[in-house]
């Protein structure tokens, strides 16, 4: 017996609003839940690359998106004083280089998204979910501040700390593998001299400093990085957060002392660590799992944005397809998006040892590599590279067409 399609999902990050958009098409009815009391503003640049471009096409939202897009000029690794050490423009390797070519702010493209649903989805903001209690015929879901409600089906795109995964699949640290990698995001208002790049500076000890342009003049989003192993840190306290950013940064040189300063008054301040996300399944019963929250690949890859991109659609299509069978789309879903996110969750030459070398001789050698991509026949070699990476063939989903209203699970 089917059952109206009455669909949860928590995150209203780039996952969740882009899975009720195609969900909508297909005639589901979808709620979308988020902690934060609105659409977090700002935030740093997230990539469009490879088959999330495509994503964002199909749902006739590239012009727009390229109307936010960071105007950059690319990548640019520089010394204590400033100088450039190696260089990869935005348009190297078509454009899905280590800085792919549409480059958007984490905020803007998630608006974009969201502003796509409305007002056919359901925005409940400032709250979360608490528990989650399913039995053949759906999920009982608590809530910290609505009232109870029944649904047929529950997603979790909510981030590497996923509450739904918490709940359903059991503790973080058994699927979370940290990289050894801790960064702390911020803007800053104070000028730094980029001319248009993005920039990176090594300090021997697996220390990062960044600098971008961000969208508004005069706008810089940063980015502090160190490598360490695992550490305890209390997720609400910034204030500790940023000490131990100033304490690990102290003596470093280029910008930073610029930085960590700016840091102290950021008001969008963010310190995690680097982690990829991996499950052997991605539901139980009906509690589903969506982006990072079931398959982070860590900023290392540059296509996080990707796969939460394609996971939506493919999701979608898949319940769509199999007439809200929720059994075999969940299985298909695990079919068809397995093997595009083991490619992705791949991480590139070195790992964290390559975006944050432990030496002076490691920076120079990573300096020589990078400006080897530039010329044949690396530059060949890479570009074939960056192309698999980024990229996997869309299923067609003929209920996902705009005339299609057909959502039910059962």
């Amino acid at each position: 017996m089917e059952n109206s399609a009455n669909v949860l999902v928590s995150g209203a990050g780039i996952g969740g609003p882009a899975l009720a958009y195609w969900l909508r098409r297909a005639g589901f009815s979808v709620t979308v839940i988020e902690r934060a009391p609105g659409l977090r503003p700002g935030g740093q640049a997230v990539d469009l690359r490879g088959a999330g471009r495509d994503v964002i096409t199909r749902m006739g939202l590239m012009d727009r998106a390229r109307a936010v897009s960071l105007d950059q000029r690319g990548l640019a690794f520089v010394n204590a004083s400033g100088r450039i050490t190696a260089r990869m423009p935005a348009d190297s390797f078509g454009g899905e280089g280590i800085v792919s070519e549409i480059e958007i702010l984490r905020g803007d493209l998630a608006q974009l998204l969201h502003d796509a649903t409305l007002p056919d989805v359901e925005y409940l903001f400032d709250d979360t979910i608490t528990g989650l209690d399913q039995d053949a015929d759906g999920v009982d879901v608590t809530f910290e501040k609505a009232a109870p409600r029944r649904f047929d089906l529950v997603v979790g795109a909510d981030g590497s700390h996923s509450v739904v995964r918490a709940l359903a699949f059991g503790p973080e640290q058994q699927h979370v593998r940290p990289l050894d990698l801790y960064t702390a995001w911020f803007t800053v208002t104070e000028p730094v001299q980029l001319d248009g790049w993005f920039q990176l500076h090594n300090t021997p000890g697996g220390l990062v400093a960044s600098a971008r342009p961000g969208r508004i003049p005069g706008e810089i989003k940063a980015g502090l990085s160190f490598r360490s192993k695992p550490i305890s840190y209390d997720r609400g306290d910034t204030t500790a957060q940023q000490d131990l950013i100033e304490r690990r940064f102290a003596g470093a040189g280029w910008e930073v002392p610029r930085l960590v300063r700016a840091m102290r008054d950021a008001d969008d301040f963010f310190f995690d660590s680097m982690s990829q996300v991996r499950l052997d399944r991605w539901s139980r019963g009906r509690v589903v799992l969506l982006g990072d929250a079931g398959y982070c690949p860590s900023p290392l890859t540059g296509l996080g944005t990707s796969l939460a991109l394609v996971g939506a659609y493919v999701l979608a299509g898949e319940l769509a397809e199999a007439r809200g069978d929720h059994r075999t789309a969940l299985g298909n879903y695990d079919r068809v998006m397995r093997p595009y996110v083991e490619q992705a969750q791949e991480l590139p030459p070195g790992g964290a040892g390559g975006y944050a070398p432990s030496s002076a001789l490691a920076i120079r050698l990573r300096d020589l590599s990078m400006r080897a991509m530039n010329h044949w026949p690396m530059h060949n070699i890479m570009a074939a590279q960056f192309a698999k990476a980024g990229n996997v063939t869309l299923p067609d989903y003929p209920r996902l067409s705009p005339a299609a209203r057909s959502g039910s699970v059962h």
